[in-house]
This record gives structure tokens, sequence and C-alpha cells, in this order.
């Protein structure tokens, strides 16, 4: 036996995550701290605890003993059973298992902990090997000296080898999860440092496992998460010998030791980086490798889910902590947003869907006082007569048609047959009291740009033949009603009565006096009017193929759209593809003078420039208008200004700069057909309850707040999302648990009035670290890029990207505070399991569009456009195009047994790194909205002529991917096509480049490796290292 763990193999590949040191080669005396039990020379030696010693959480009898060594944590992520060869992790009563870290290895620093209350020569206890210990309570005490032969016990993970390492022979480290621990006298030499040593300076982080890349041998930072390495288990009693190799270099730092005594008390609840320098070197000794990625995407918290089951789906209502805390005080030491993310109309998964609620003659079932509407944590009491509230406690009496007896445990007999007191997410149909007017039917209104880049570029017809083909599709058959107006320099109407066989265009040129001829005959009903639609989609592009038009005059073909529609609102979209030239409205050139960009000016390029455009989106809100922009130039074109419309009406922006409908033609169908077709909530109000002593203080995206609370919006679908802040009213919360009640308002496409609500409850805690450990980064990620973009219409770039910086360094930095007192936490970057990602995510925030770099890295309307929509991005969303997908496929494609079923298994994301592709590689980038197929300039030419065809050696910058007639094509095209299936919101454009194209391949996938340090921006591994500096500052 001794230490090994018979039957259980070895953890390959981990050299440095080993929590005990392996025998030292034959030959080699062990360490004089005592002689070798039995035959074996081993590292580490248990001793058992005393016999009688009762273990007891914090509290153990008997002599003074010292606290054990290291982290040791049995609970351990479910993600640890997927390591081969992995020891099953032991049973823990910790709903949250995180990993925790030990020291540096390989040379980093040791870490200083408290010293053992006895001194190190007294007698060990002796006894049988120690039970386990729950998770969060402190195992045996240990004690250290000298070894003694004793008999061999049973330990944890098997050793593993030590001789591996960097130059001079110095052994690898004890695991991460078992923080070494030395005797006084103890030593940790190095080599000599010099310019040759490969942990000196490291020029650029390394991936393993491609050819032209080396693994630096610098001594490994021990960051392992619960996916990586063996699982932890609670700490045996016992001595370290010295490794021999370690004994051998003692000489060569007599001044790097540790400190005489370094015992670590508690188990510790969180994971960390260990950041501390390498003696005789100036950059700190990083495996860059081990930092945390989300390469397995949004990872949604589900404790809370299981303890509550009745709440709604996190895809409806996501809080950025489970935790609420009970006092302003505990609020204020949180430092990340309290609040959360609603996506109230979000696609539920097939065969999922939200029961519909009638409740008939006996009216919807609300509460009094504060209009919540009943649901699941409702108590009836009475004998079934009364019921209260659960958001205000108020008693409300139960109408006789909804009556129901109790039970002996006070439950309704009908609860099983009433969805609304079982289901956290319900739709009611509103009785005609929720109405101001009688439903309106589905309207879409077509504003479109008949200029002459709008011909040109094949918009116009490319348009035309989309909405053609989508009129069987609209929602609302056959209430449907349709209108046109297409304007250059002059305004284009068109009478589409029923009984005309072609419609009659009516031509206004008097802009500053704008007169709709013909009102009632310009929106007509879809089902009688549809051959003379037709008959106009049909014939739009020829009646203006020859227009040499330059002009646009926007605004006063907006003041049309909106004289037609205000009396019964709609959707209106716009296809914008110059500049608004003439009339109210007209924007002028800006953004061109680089003196303004760096100074407090810096921002009014980002935000509208005339008062009429969000004049305007007040007026449309107001009469129920939406408003959706299609934005197609390749000059500048003001979306700032032009975006403004769908901010502030519910809508959205969709941008295609330099628009030629061969390349784009295919992402403006499907994104038009999407807009068409999707299931849309009209003339929608939506408000957001929470319970007694807080309230929703700020609301952040694409809406128009009617009054504090109330929410307006036109036209809502299942891609919009909505973030909020919270703000606790009161000094102390009373209450144990916090309930939510989104309530959206709407009229479906059929022409009921209904009532979607989505219920939740949360506990109120006063525990700050409880806070962190309910944390959801992704809802936490959604807050904060809103926050930021929105920084950005009053700040400059640089300002916007320090907030969010200074936000995660306060944060973290409390959480540091939070658990220096119990542990003694060094250089260690320390943070909870459920924000490991947060730091990344912080970086691809200041690296996404609207915030990245200056004034010559990105275009000024590219910027806003992606600022106007990730502001209404759900949560999955919005993280996948923060930290994009990077597939590997050449390999795949070979393997003629994979095919695109598998794709998670075959298909394993990659860091978003330069180091991650070989030259040798065809590589996908998928954000969501564009996916780029890089070939390695190595790549082999047979798969590239197979895809690319007879084009496979042209400059792919002029290559189309078409599918070609053989198998790897088809097989390609089938995993394309698969991916965009996916997310049906938007169509990813498929883009081609080759290695070494420039400037394309800069900016189609170079500049998005936000790991990599590109254009003065921040890596990485610099992002994280002044996270921690500016932690320790003030910590």
């Amino acid at each position: 036996m001794g230490t090994e763990n018979q039957g259980y193999p070895n953890i390959p590949g981990r050299t440095t995550s080993s929590p005990f040191a392996s025998a030292p080669p034959p030959g080699v005396p062990p360490h004089s701290g005592g002689p070798a039990a039995g035959s074996e020379t081993v590292g580490f030696r248990p001793f058992p605890p005393s016999a009688s010693q009762p273990i007891r959480p914090f509290a153990p009898s008997g002599p003074p003993m010292a606290p054990p060594v290291g982290a040791m944590r049995p609970g351990q992520s479910p993600l640890v059973s997927q390591i081969p060869g992995s020891r099953p992790p032991p049973p823990s009563s910790n709903p949250l298992p995180s990993t925790a870290y030990g020291p540096p290895g390989g040379g980093g620093s040791f870490q200083r902990f408290p010293s053992p209350p006895f001194p190190s020569t007294q007698n060990p206890p002796r006894g049988p090997p120690p039970p386990q210990t729950l998770a969060g309570h402190l195992s045996p005490p240990m004690s250290f000296r000298p070894q003694q032969p004793i008999a061999p016990v049973t330990m944890g993970p098997p050793p593993q080898s030590m001789t591996s390492g960097p130059p001079g022979g110095i052994a690898s480290p004890p695991a991460a999860d078992f923080n070494m621990a030395a005797r006084p006298g103890f030593q940790q030499s190095m080599p000599p440092v010099n310019p040759s040593y490969p942990g000196g300076v490291i020029s650029q982080p390394s991936f393993p496992g491609y050819p032209s890349k080396q693994v630096l041998p610098a001594p490994p930072m021990p960051f392992q998460s619960a996916s990586q390495g063996p699982p932890s288990y609670p700490p045996q009693a016992g001595g370290f010998a010295q490794h021999p190799n370690l004994a051998a270099q003692q000489n060569m730092h007599p001044s790097y030791a540790p400190p005489p005594s370094n015992v670590q008390g508690l188990v510790e609840d969180f994971n960390s980086l260990t950041l501390s320098n390498i003696p005789g070197s100036i950059e700190p000794g990083l495996d860059h490798t081990k930092f945390p990625r989300p390469l397995d995407g949004d990872v949604e918290p589900n404790s809370f889910a299981e303890m509550y089951p009745m709440n709604c789906h996190s895809r409806y209502l996501r809080l950025t902590t489970s935790a609420i805390p009970n006092s302003q005080s505990l609020a204020s030491r949180w430092h990340l947003p309290l609040g959360a993310v609603v996506c109230p109309l979000a696609e539920a998964p097939e065969g999922e869907e939200v029961p519909l609620i009638d409740f008939g003659s006996s009216g919807i079932i609300r509460c009094r006082r504060c209009r919540t509407y009943v649901n699941p944590y409702v108590t009836f009491t009475d004998s079934g007569r009364k019921w209260r509230c659960n958001i205000c406690s108020m008693l409300n009496d139960v109408p006789g048609e909804y009556f129901s007896h109790l039970d002996a445990t006070g439950r309704r007999m009908d609860m099983d047959q009433r969805p609304e007191l079982t289901q956290g997410s319900v739709e009611i149909i509103a009785p005609t009291e929720y109405m101001v007017r009688p439903p309106m039917p589905p309207i879409y209104f077509f504003l479109i740009d008949v200029s002459f880049s709008a011909i040109k570029s094949g918009m116009l017809e490319v348009a035309a033949q989309t909405i053609k083909s989508c009129l069987d599709n609209l929602p609302g058959y056959p209430r449907t009603q349709i209108g046109f107006i297409t304007y250059d320099s002059t305004l284009h109407f068109y009478n589409m009565k029923s009984s005309l066989s072609q419609p009659q265009m009516m031509v206004v040129s008097d802009l500053d006096d704008i007169f709709v001829p013909l009102p009632d005959d310009l929106l007509v009903n879809l089902s009688e009017s549809r051959n003379v639609v037709e008959a106009f989609l049909d014939s739009l592009p020829l009646m203006f193929q020859d227009n040499a038009n330059l002009e646009s005059a926007f605004g006063p073909a907006l003041r049309a759209a909106f004289m037609v529609m205000n009396q019964l609102g709609g959707k209106l979209l716009i296809f914008q593809n110059s500049l608004p030239s003439l009339g109210a409205g007209r924007l002028k050139l800006r953004g061109d003078d680089p003196r303004v960009y760096g100074t407090d000016k810096e921002y009014t390029l980002r935000v509208a420039e005339d008062t009429f455009y969000k004049q305007m989106a007040a007026d449309c809100t107001k009469f129920q208008i939406g408003i959706n922009v299609y934005a197609f130039s390749d000059k500048y074109t003001d979306i700032a200004s032009l975006g403004t419309l769908a901010k502030y009406t519910g809508g959205q922006v969709y941008y295609y700069p330099g628009f030629q409908s061969s390349i784009h033609g295919d992402k403006l169908r499907h994104e038009l057909a999407r807009d068409l077709t999707r299931e849309t909530a009209w003339e929608s109000v939506m408000r957001i309850r929470c319970g007694k002593g807080i309230r929703f203080s700020s609301y952040h995206g694409n809406f128009m707040l009617r009054s504090t609370d109330l929410l307006a919006l036109p036209a809502v679908d299942c891609d919009k999302a909505y973030a909020m802040q919270l703000t606790l009213e009161e000094t102390l919360l009373t209450t144990q648990t916090v309930y939510f009640q989104v309530a959206l308002l709407y009229t479906a496409s059929c022409g009921e009035r209904r009532i979607r609500v989505h219920t939740a409850v949360a506990p109120v805690v006063a525990d700050l670290g409880e806070m962190y450990r309910q944390a959801d980064t992704g809802s936490i990620v959604s807050v904060y890029a809103r926050l930021a973009i929105e920084k950005t219409m009053s700040a400059k770039l640089d300002d916007a990207r320090n907030t969010i910086q200074q936000k995660i360094v306060k944060a973290l930095r409390e959480y540091r505070n939070l658990n220096a007192v119990q542990h003694r936490l060094g250089s260690r970057l320390i943070y909870p399991e459920s924000l490991k990602f947060l730091p990344l995510y912080g970086l691809a925030i200041c690296k996404s569009t609207p915030l990245h770099g200056g004034p010559a890295d990105i275009s000024l309307d590219e910027r806003c456009a992606a600022g106007f929509t990730m502001m209404a991005l759900p949560v999955k969303k919005l993280l996948k195009l923060l930290y994009p997908n990077l597939f590997r496929v050449d390999e795949w494609l070979l393997n003629p047994s994979a095919d695109h079923h598998d794709l998670k298994d075959v298909l394993s994301r990659l860091p978003l790194a330069a180091e991650s592709l070989d030259s040798r590689g065809l590589y996908i980038y998928d954000d969501g909205f564009r996916l780029v197929l890089w070939f390695g300039r190595m790549l082999s030419p047979d798969i590239a002529k197979n895809l690319l065809g007879a084009d496979f050696a042209a400059e792919l910058s002029r290559v189309t991917l078409q599918e070609q007639e053989n198998g790897m094509s088809k097989k390609l095209m089938r995993l394309i096509k698969k991916v965009r299936e996916n997310d049906p919101s938007y169509h990813p454009m498929c883009l081609l480049v080759r290695q070494g194209e420039q400037p394309r391949e800069g900016f189609l996938l170079l500049r998005n490796l936000i790991e990599d340090q590109m254009g003065g921006s921040t890596g990485y591994v610099d992002w994280i290292l002044q996270l921690h500096r500016q932690i320790q500052q003030n910590a």
C-alpha cells in the first residue's frame, strides 16, 4: 500500500497537479527527515490522528493541534468525472462545490500561513486514518516533524512523477489542491536565472499542441479549475520529507526560503491564481493555459432552480445573484450590479409551451393592493375563501367561481388543474377592461430609399423579393395590413386599394408642408389587396432602375409614414442607403475631425445630432409604432442618429456596410424574413413588481420609459432582452425571501389581448460570501455591457473601459478582504467559482466593437450600430458575441466517420488566441453575426480545392463559398447550416480569409482574438496582472 491507491490509474499529463511527490530515483538516499517506511521512499508521510480524538467542526478537542495543511475540499465539480482515469469524488453536503488552489509550483513563491500552536518537536498523535469531513468544516489537525517509520496508510490520489520541470532539476510542486507546508530550515531552491532561462521572459503566451510554438517550461501557476486535475479529498494527517532533488539544489538561493511554518487553517471556498514572480526575473511565471475560459459557453447557475422548482425558467428572468442582500450596507459592499435581465418572450424549446389561462367570468385573480397576479407562491387560507399575496402580504377574497376546498396541508384540491398555481410562467387572456381600444391588427409599413446608391447596390431588388416571399407567413392573417412609401428627393405614396389591378403612385415634392394623399388607401388589408401588393413588389426595382437621384429626404418621409400609421400603430421598417440630406432631420457629415477624439466632446459623435429623431421616436412610441432600421451605405450615414428611432421604440438596427447584393444578399433575406415572420407582441407595456423593501431603479435596453417603472414597447419579440438594476429602499429587509413578477401586457397577432407573467423567488441573505457564491456571470456581464455602452454616450471610450475595469477590481477586492481574515492569501488573485469568467468577459466588453480602440480602429457607424444591437441582445447571444466560438475543422472533415450530428463532441472550442491557430489547419470563427473561415498558409491544397473548387488558389476576398460536388464540401456546408440553425435570430455571413492576407485577416479574425495583445490593446495575461495589482493596492 504505502501511498499508492491500488486500483486507480495515475492521472496523465499533469506533472504540476499531483498532491504527492513521487519516489526518488533508485540509489538516492531519503531525506534526513526520517527513514523510509518499508521499502518505499516517498516525499510525504502521513501521521494518523489519535483514535480518541473526536472530529467536530471548528472545535477540535484534546491537546492543541495544528490545523490541516492545504485547502482540501471534498466538494468537487461534477466535471471532474470527465477526466480520464480520475477518481470519483467523495460525497459532499455542499450544494455549490468549488475548487481550492494551493501555492505556486516549481519555483513560484510560497504563501505565509499561521504557525502551528505547538512546537514542531512535539510527539505526533497516532491512530487510524481520519474519517472524511464535511465540506466547509475543519479537517483533522496535523503535525509536522521528522518522519518515523510507521505502518503504511492509504492516501488520496496516486503519486506522480516529479522528474519534469524547469531546468536545473527542480521537482514539480505538490498539487494545486494541497498547500505545501515546510519545517523550519526547509528551503526551496532555484536554478540560476539567466537570459536563456525559459521562464525569464514570456513574450507571447503559448498553447500546447501545435508545432509552431513551444510550451515554456516556466514554473507553472497552480490554477486548477473544477474540470482539471485530480479531484480534491480531505487531507490525511502527515508530515513532509523533502524531495532529494530539492535538497540537491538548496544552496543556490539561500535567501529564498518559505516562512518557518506554513499551515493553512480553513477550507478555502474560492478559486485562485498565483501571480508571484520568479526570483531574479521581471515577468511572472504564469501558465496562462490554465486561465479560466468559457469554452463550454454560458453556464447558468441551477442551485436555486432546484430549490425553487416553481420559478420561471432563467431564459425569461436571470438575476445577477440569486441571493438578495438583507441590508443597504451589505448591498453597498457587493460592488457588482444588483439586478436582472428579462427576456419576456424568449423562445421555449420544442414541445415546451407557456400555458394559456382563461379565468373566464371570475376575471383575472390579482392582489387588490399591489396588483400582483396570482402565482405559485400565494397561499390560501380561511378554508380556501381568501388568498395572501406573496409580494405585499395582503389578504384577498377568492371569487366564488375560483373557489376550491383545501386539503389537510392547506393545498387547493384543484392545484394540479391550475397551471398559474404550479408554473412560474403563464399567459393570461385579458378581458376587455385591459384594452384602451380594440386590439390592433399586425401592421407592416415599409419606408424604402430608392436613391441611386440603393439601386446600384441591389438593395431595393433583394428587399422587394424578400417582402414578397414572406407575404404568406406574415403573422395575423387575415387581419394583417401593409403599406409602402418610397423616397429620394421626393416622396412617393402608393394607392393599393383592392379594386385596382395596379398600384397608383402619387409623388409629393413639398418637403416642408407634407400632406398625405388618399390616407385610407395607403394602408390596406393584405388578404384583400394581395394581387396589388404583389404587382407593386414585382415592379418596384424596375420602376427606379434608371434613377440617378442621389438625395435622401428621409426626415419628411418619416413624418409621412407617421401620419399614415398613427391611427393604429404597427411596425415601421426603414431601408436607408445614404445620409439624410433634405428637409427636416437632414444630417451633416461629422466624425472626420480627428481633433475631437480624446477630448470631452468625443461622445457627441455617438449620440443623435438632431433632436428631431428622438422627438419622432417619442411620438411613434406614443402611437404604438415600433421602428426597425436597415442601413446599407458604405459611406457615413450617422447611425447614431438613425438608431435613436429604434432605441426608443423597442426596435433594432441592422447594419450592412458596403452592401452588395451578390455578397450580402443572403444575410439580408434571412434577417428581413426573420423580422417579418417571427411572433411579435404588439402595443405592449411591461412592468416588474418585487417584494417590499426593494424596487427596480434603472432600466437599460431599447424602450421608452413611460413612468418610473412602466416600459413602453410598441413591438417586442423573442430576440429582445432588457436589463435593470435593483435598489433597497429599506435599511433592513425583514423577510426571508423576495419575490419578482414580470408582467407583459400585449396584443397577440391573432387579435387577443394577453398578459405574459413570469414569477420567481430568491432568498434574502446576511452573508456577502453567499451573494458571491450565487452570482450569475452571464447576467452580470449583460448589465455591465449595457452600462458601458451607455457610458460611451456621455464620456470618452477610455472612461467607459476604465469604469468596467474598476467595477471588477472593487468586486474582487471586496471578495479578497472577505477571505483575508481566515486565509493567508499571499500573492494570489482569488475569486469565487461563480465569477471565474468575469475578468475575461470584462476584457471582452472593453475589446467589443462599441468600446474597442480609438477612431482609427472602427468606423463611427459600425461602432454605433454594434452598440444598439448589444443593448437588445439576450444573455446567451451577448456572451457568444463577446467570446465567440473558434473551431478547428480540417481534421473533422478528413474523418469519414464524423458527421454534423455530434458537433459538441468533435468540434471543441479553442481559446481566442493566435496560438490556437495552426498554419496547417482550417478554422471557423463564429460570433453569431458572421462566420470566418481561416485557411492556414500550409493547409493541404487538396482540402482547399475540395472546398473552393477552381478558385482555391485565388485571393479569398474574391471567392464565395459554394457547395462543390464532393463529400468534403457537402459536409462543411451541412456544418455551416447547422451552426446557423442553432441561432436563427441573425444570419452569420460566411467570409473566407487566408493566413497572411492583410488587412483582411486583421479585421476579420486577428482583431477578434481577444486574449492577444493587438494594436495596443491589453491581452488576457496583462489584464489579469493589472486587475491583481489594483486589487492588492488597497486590499
